[in-house]
């Protein structure tokens, strides 16, 4: 799934769109998407002028929607559009166990671990090369919104 692709299946724009590309996805079971990190992003003037460091919460929010596509891609009656929300309802276990920095590719690794009621568990992992940047527990839901 290129960019193209992607850009019709979440509504974010540029500068909160973090996935770049899927790599991989399995149909209820897991997905890999890359976000390319790069020095140009608005967030690395002031976070940290002297060492740029990929906000934590940019991170997470990567992996959320890398969940919304993995989760998007394994519903065949919900199709995002106008009418359809997508929220983000929780994050459990969040660890950050190294900076993502401008150059570095951010593998994005989610695996749904459960689908029940349009409520959305995954397990979320990013990777800088094989190293471990980030891992949490995420929940979404998504809703059709009545006309």
């Amino acid at each position: 799934m290129d960019i193209h692709d992607i850009l019709k299946k979440l509504p974010h724009r540029y500068p909160i769109l973090l996935v770049d590309r899927v790599l991989e996805v399995e149909k209820g079971q897991r997905i890999r998407a890359l976000k390319n990190v790069s020095i140009n992003e608005p967030h690395f003037n002031g976070h940290f002028p002297h060492r740029p460091v990929m906000p934590g919460v940019l991170i997470l929010e990567a992996l959320a929607q890398a969940a919304t596509l993995l989760a998007l891609y394994s519903t065949d009656d919900l199709v995002l559009d106008e009418s359809t929300v997508v929220y983000f309802a929780g994050i459990d276990n969040a660890r950050f166990k190294r900076p993502v920095e401008p150059g570095d590719a951010l593998f994005l690794d989610v695996t749904l671990d459960r689908a029940k009621a349009g409520i959305y568990k995954f397990g979320a992992r990013a990777l800088v090369g094989e190293q471990l940047a980030a891992e949490a527990e995420l929940m979404c839901t998504m809703r059709r919104l009545k006309p």
